[in-house]
């Protein structure tokens, strides 16, 4: 069966594109936000103001609170929420949980600017509210926030879009089609978005983030299928990027044994040759192979 952490998953990629997230939300967002500054994702002061604490458990959501900079030295705590699941679609819960953490940074520390944005992910998040409303007696509060669904945008759009965070969102929607179409259709889908995902030009350490979130989001049943897709991409990878490249974006261990592999399995070269083309010793490329050998004998 599959398992996963969507919650966790998100967490670390929102980490990992923030900039990007704020460019493609926010059109005003490079001039307003003072990009070289950086960013502080205020993970334990969420904690404590979650509203059920014992959500911890729960991978429906996926939360955080971050501490930007506007150009002109004003401070700003961003509160992104990610709606994973959409099995219940409590509207009213929903929006108050956006609500309640509002109010309870707000009263927990007074003056700071605050902007919220609540991402939906799940199959029906179209139809999530961008607003809390209470009304009662002649008392009436209105909190609204912005909102995002991956419904907003066509494959197309995301695809043609540069910014990274729409290769994100891309994913997301991918992760739609899990149980929709055959195994082998998925997997020719993830292929194509994983190899897209290599050309686009990104940053190296971005490329890695995100092509992670794609390998764990997407999952398939047949652990078979999931190794024909690592063979198939670290292949590719070999294919787009040049050795320097590659070994940089991978970990230089672990992607010089893969790079190693491809030689063995695809040329003739000899050992010193593909030492010298992967720069490792001969020996290295000796155990790469003898490994190589053994793993055939036992299959």
């Amino acid at each position: 069966m599959k398992k996963r952490k969507s919650d966790i998953l998100w967490k670390v990629i929102l980490e990992e594109v923030f900039p990007d997230l704020l460019i493609f939300v926010y059109p005003d967002a490079a001039h307003i936000y003072d990009m070289d500054r950086g960013f502080e994702f205020l993970d334990k002061e969420l904690a404590e103001l979650s509203p059920q604490p014992d959500e911890e458990k729960d991978s429906r959501f996926a939360d955080k609170l971050v501490k930007a900079y506007h150009r002109n030295g004003a401070e700003e705590w961003v509160l992104l929420h990610v709606e994973i699941q959409d099995e219940t679609h409590d509207r009213q819960a929903f929006a108050e949980r956006m609500f309640t953490y509002f109010y309870r940074i707000r009263d927990r520390y007074p003056g700071k600017l605050i902007s919220a944005l609540a991402i939906f992910t799940g199959q029906n998040s179209s139809r999530m509210p961008g607003q809390f409303t209470y009304e009662y007696r002649g008392t009436r509060l209105i909190y609204q926030y912005s909102t995002l669904s991956i419904h907003d945008y066509t494959d197309e759009e995301l695809d043609n879009n540069p910014n990274p965070f729409a290769q994100v969102l891309l994913t997301a929607k991918l992760r739609l089609l899990e149980g929709r179409v055959t195994e082998e259709k998925l997997l020719n889908i993830k292929l194509m978005a994983a190899r897209k995902l290599l050309e686009k030009g990104f940053d190296k350490n971005k490329i890695r983030s995100i092509l992670n979130f794609l390998r764990n989001y997407i999952l398939f049943e047949n652990p078979e299928t999931y190794r024909k897709f690592e063979r198939l991409i670290q292949s590719d990878k070999t294919h787009i990027m040049n050795t320097d490249e590659y070994l940089k974006m991978e970990g230089r261990e672990e992607a010089a044994i893969l790079f190693v592999e491809n030689l063995l399995k695809a040329t003739d070269f000899t050992l010193e040759k593909i030492a010298s083309l992967a720069n490792v010793t001969v020996d290295f490329v000796e155990e790469v192979k003898a490994d190589l050998e053994q793993n055939a004998n036992t299959k």
